[in-house]
């Protein structure tokens, strides 16, 4: 499985790319830009959902569904929105098809031209708050607080599997509020659920911000972000909070009689995370040996690999293995016994490390005569023998430290890669040298930002919240400056 398998140093892109594939997480399909996700990257995916969809609820949301068509007239009532995803819209024109006058294949029926086109949604916002317009008539029917898990299409020249796809997976909170207020909570909010997700659960630290107004989603007031630093040197933005003010409701006339009996437009946010957090996973952890999965997230958190020569050996293994097995699930750890005779041990413990098991058990005749079994961990390769008496409570802890150590780990690498520069020179040589995440003066001004875009191809990732204030000049402009922002070139 690893064979020919490329190195980090040698080439990132191929590297990511040949591992996402390898490793049966996803692969192209025959439409350009899309992907087929395989079982078990779909796995991961539905471990993501769950955590997820508990934390939604947990704050009080609940989960509806709304269509994948949405009228083109619905993208002209906010222009900043229309402006944002114009360009990236797939566009329905007619509902049938014809056999071809000449007997090969299908055309279109140029008799069955839509009245009004249809867009396949590249977000929900305009759909979503039509409908909240018949939901909402007064501040009783407030907050609205809704999730959507759903597909959308966005069309790409350049695609990468689970980073930049066609079409991809997420799920969407759209809540509607009283008050301004309340709805910048929401925001902050969600941010932080995501946030602790990030954290938590995929072991990834994450820079919690602003985006600058260049950055922000298109009909937002604010957008909040978490931003992630991958293994190369480039940023990540991992999830999406924004404040809408009262731009869709305006759009959509989504008014609601207040306490005072005044009418009043209701406040809005939407929030995302979509597939790309595959990506972040894939490349925040894995190494030149495959996958590296946090065990919170792994859809086989241990495996256990019998090593035999004949089928009285495996049934003797399986005596003692299936009772351990059935222990360390009790405890909700999700455990693989491969007792399969078509694949030697080798060619197994090769599959499971390249597709990141956290921890791998591994029996054979001897071991059962000794009462002893070997435990090797995935994210440092390290293996010891241990007495079988002794191996639940050790897989337990195990699985808790190789959660804590890929953090560490992650938390460790953005630090030595996050650089404090004060000058147009030294931004660009750690820019071009080092990578990373750079903390710089920035004069607050488009152009400048736009500037640096066009000179480097890095953006401001994010205004970190409670940034501290401090005096200084901008690394490009020279101008007066009141805080820092993180820059990096990004995916």
């Amino acid at each position: 499985m690893a064979k020919d398998f490329p190195s980090r140093a040698e080439n990132y892109a191929q590297w990511y790319n040949d591992l996402v594939i390898k490793a049966d997480l996803a692969e192209n399909s025959a439409v350009r830009g899309c992907m087929v996700i395989k079982p078990y990257g779909y796995a991961i995916w539905e471990k993501i959902q769950a955590v997820l969809d508990r934390k939604f609820k947990d704050t009080g949301h609940s989960n509806a569904y709304f269509p994948i068509f949405i009228p083109k007239s619905f993208f002209s009532k906010e222009a900043s929105h229309v402006e944002g995803f114009a360009k990236e819209c797939a566009v329905v024109t007619h509902y049938r098809l014809k056999s071809s006058p000449d007997g090969k294949g299908v055309v279109v029926d140029e008799d069955a031209k839509l009245e009004e086109e249809l867009i396949v949604r590249p977000t929900s916002e305009t759909i979503i708050w039509d409908t909240y317009k018949n939901w909402i008539k007064s501040y009783r029917d407030l907050p609205i607080l809704i999730n959507q898990w759903a597909n959308v299409v966005r069309w790409e020249m350049r695609t990468r599997l689970f980073l930049r796809t066609t079409e991809f997976l997420w799920q969407e909170g759209h809540t509607a509020h009283e008050t301004r207020e309340e709805a910048v909570q929401e925001a902050l909010t969600m941010l932080n659920v995501y946030a602790d997700f990030a954290e938590s659960w995929m072991a990834i630290p994450v820079i919690k911000g602003t985006k600058s107004p260049a950055e922000r989603f298109a009909g937002a007031l604010d957008t909040y972000a978490i931003e992630a630093l991958m293994q190369d040197g480039k940023a990540l933005q991992a999830g999406t909070s924004h404040f809408l003010g009262q731009n869709f409701a305006k759009a959509f006339d989504v008014k609601y009689l207040n306490k005072e009996n005044q009418l009043d437009y209701v406040w809005a946010t939407s929030w995302g995370v979509s597939t790309r957090l595959m990506g972040a996973l894939i490349m925040s952890h894995s190494d030149d040996h495959g996958l590296v999965l946090p065990p919170k997230l792994a859809p086989i958190q241990v495996v256990i690999v019998p090593v035999f020569k004949n089928a009285e050996q495996l049934a003797r293994i399986s005596e003692t293995v299936i009772p351990i097995k059935k222990a360390l699930e009790a405890k909700g750890i999700s455990v693989k016994y491969d007792d399969r005779e078509t694949y030697k041990p080798g060619w197994k413990f090769t599959e499971y490390e390249f597709k990141g098991v956290p921890v791998r058990l591994t029996v054979g005749p001897r071991d059962i005569e000794q009462g002893t079994i070997e435990i090797a961990r995935r994210d440092t390769l390290e293996k010891e023998v241990l007495q079988l008496t002794d191996i639940g409570n050790k897989v337990i802890h195990l699985l808790d430290q190789i959660q804590k150590n890929l953090y560490d780990r992650a938390l460790s690498f953005r630090e030595d890669n996050t650089f404090r520069v004060d000058s147009w020179d030294e931004f660009k040589r750690v820019l071009d040298d080092k990578g990373g995440f750079i903390s710089a003066h920035w004069d607050g001004t488009a152009e400048t930002e736009e500037k640096i875009k066009e000179e480097t191809k890095a953006t401001i990732r994010v205004i970190p919240l409670n940034n501290v204030a401090e005096k200084g000049k901008c690394i490009y402009s020279g101008k007066p400056s009141d805080q820092r922002v993180i820059f990096a070139r990004a995916y």
